[in-house]
């Protein structure tokens, strides 16, 4: 699947999202990037993935998601895994 990380209204700069103390844990701060896969529509699809640095963030380019963004459910079904998705930066082929 290709995903693209775009310049377009600086949808590349993460924004810090802070999720509240809950019971004994802590407030925690995360940083979401907008990133856009092509789903075989006529436009992209925006999602986000999140990054404990911004320092972490995707440059501007296009990228497939890793392998190990998939696991294996409890019913034994491949499915994305939401917090672990990782991008490979597509190589441009020589030519």
């Amino acid at each position: 699947m290709l995903v693209r990380v775009l310049d377009t209204n600086n949808a590349h700069i993460p924004e810090p999202r802070t999720f509240p103390a809950k019971g004994d844990r802590p407030s925690r701060t995360v940083y979401e990037q907008k990133v856009y896969a092509d789903m075989g529509g006529i436009f992209p699809v925006m999602f986000k993935i999140s990054h404990d640095d911004h320092n972490a963030a995707y440059p501007v380019g296009e990228y497939e998601l890793a392998p190990s963004s998939f696991k294996i459910n409890q019913y034994d079904q491949l499915e994305l895994d939401r917090y672990n998705i990782r991008l490979t930066p597509l190589s441009k082929k020589a030519g």
